[in-house]
């Protein structure tokens, strides 16, 4: 039975299951779940035709719920359906949003922030998932992308009506492609051929959302549990944490299926201690930011056998998402991770983001040693990725090449002191100093008739040297490990 709503006209009908009424409040909707007793049902002419039942929905914590409304590319839209898909390295939700002129977008999560995309048409056959390598590059409309994501999924539960429903628990292909001007390229393999959607980084306060869940309705009842290590109570505080480690006996837990079940751990000894305790919240940026998370890292460069490290500090802000603080030999930054994917040279000594070239620092393969705290994707002592470093000024960009995933995160460098001073560690400010600040304090002092001593000495050694050395002579120079900015790189799983 069709009906005039008071902003849209909408579809109503019986469930085939529990006789409640299912409603459509999009053309563009063939599926819906029954929210009375979870029914998947489809439409046939005017009558609904049940076709399963649906699973239980994994409570995200989202702020989003069904029908918070907004507006996006200044057209109205409402949330009327969210589909929850789950692969190796954790679960991910998109929201089905209804447009008021019949197109159906989706908001999905990114790396902490959100997406809002719209369907795409490849105006050519879509590659095939398995020839789309990670790292590769494509062209679709005369506009490159790279590929960042290839995994494998399967949809775990759905909820609201829907413009498509995957088998429930069937793997497919979601690939994901990225432009150096923000564009997110998604593939999805459900169907033949593969549904396109192309999007582009939203914060939600510029959607303008009302109807968003009552911070009073997220219920933390589930959220603690005790440690399958040692017993010590554990608890999650932020919705989209993948793994978390105990306070008390340093153990990595696994939280990707879940804290129902069992929970998959890994022991860490050996803790290393953060110089910015966990909790602590600071202001950087005009924002408040708290630190969730810590991991420090260390780095070699291929063919080198000089290691080096670096920390990361991972930040939260409940409407901003995630930063990363990092703390290397030859300096702090901030980075963040970038919704697109600059374009690489070949040679890879260049990199262009959004109009900006960088030219490449260093390239090394970086692994995990230490872990603590909360993060948004599966963080595993010992994971190892491949880095590249690039820099133009004072601002960085930074990629991580894992398995089945590039990365890429964005930032600039800032003074020790204003990292002290943000998080109120004035009294250590001493400890917050590195190597970046020495050329300038140990210059303070020094004349410029001792500069030119320094020459003049520095060239009759060179001569000597020079003199000493045979044909023979080694001629290696002075290496470097290539590590110093080794902490730009900073992330994990995008979803």
């Amino acid at each position: 039975m069709a009906e005039n709503g008071a902003s849209q006209r909408y579809y109503r009908a019986p469930c085939p299951g529990c006789g409640a009424p299912v409603e459509f409040r999009s053309a563009q909707s063939t599926h819906a779940v029954c929210p009375y007793c979870r029914s998947t049902v489809v439409r046939q002419g005017e009558t609904l035709a049940r076709t399963g039942k649906m699973a239980e929905l994994f409570d995200d914590f989202s702020p989003l719920q069904l029908f918070a409304a907004g507006r996006v590319h200044d057209r109205p839209f409402t949330l009327i359906g969210r589909l929850q898909y789950g692969y190796d390295g954790g679960r991910w939700t998109e929201w089905i949003a209804a447009l008021d002129d019949d197109r159906t977008g989706v908001l999905s999560e990114d790396n902490g922030a959100f997406v809002f995309a719209l369907p795409f048409d490849l105006q050519r056959a879509a590659p095939s998932a398995a020839e789309l390598r990670v790292g590769a590059t494509m062209a679709f409309h005369g506009q490159p992308y790279t590929v960042t994501s290839n995994e494998q999924a399967a949809l775990v539960s759905a909820q609201g009506e829907l413009p498509r429903l995957p088998e429930l628990g069937r793997r497919f292909a979601v690939v994901e492609l990225r432009g150096e001007n923000g564009q997110v390229l998604s593939l999805e393999y459900d169907t033949d051929p593969p549904s396109a959607w192309l999007g582009r980084a939203v914060q939600l306060e510029d959607l303008q959302l009302t109807g968003l869940r009552d911070e009073s309705a997220k219920e933390e009842k589930g959220r603690s549990f005790n440690c399958p290590n040692c017993g010590a109570t554990v608890t999650v505080n932020l919705a989209d944490s993948k793994s978390i480690t105990c306070a008390s006996c340093s153990s990595i837990i696994d939280l990707t299926q879940g804290i129902g079940g069992k929970l998959r751990h890994a022991l860490q000894d050996e803790p290393v201690q953060p110089l910015i305790p966990l909790g602590t919240v600071g202001q950087l940026q005009g924002l408040d930011w708290q630190v969730v998370g810590f991991q420090h890292r260390m780095g070699v460069a291929p063919g080198d056998d000089e290691h080096f490290g670096w920390s990361e500090y991972l930040l939260f802000n409940r409407k901003r998402g995630f930063s990363f603080l990092v703390d290397s030999e030859d300096g702090w930054s901030v980075v963040r991770p970038t919704t697109g994917a600059p374009t690489m040279s070949k040679d890879g000594s260049k990199a262009t983001y959004l109009g900006t070239v960088y030219k490449q620092l260093y390239a090394y393969n970086a692994e995990t040693s230490y872990v603590a705290g909360e993060f948004y994707w599966q963080v595993q002592r010992g994971q190892k990725t491949f880095n590249r470093d690039f820099a133009s000024g004072s601002s960085l960009l930074s990629m991580e090449r894992y398995a089945n995933e590039l990365t890429w995160s964005s930032g600039s460098r800032i003074d020790s002191a204003a990292v002290a001073a943000a998080f109120k560690l004035g009294g250590r400010k001493d400890m917050f100093k590195r190597n970046d600040a020495l050329p300038l304090s140990a210059g303070a002092g020094v004349g410029c008739g001792t500069i030119i001593l320094v020459v003049v000495v520095i060239v009759i050694l060179l001569i000597i040297l020079s003199t000493c050395s045979g044909p023979g002579g080694g001629g290696g120079g002075m290496r470097s490990s290539g590590g110093s900015y080794g902490g730009y790189s900073s992330g994990g799983g995008h979803k």
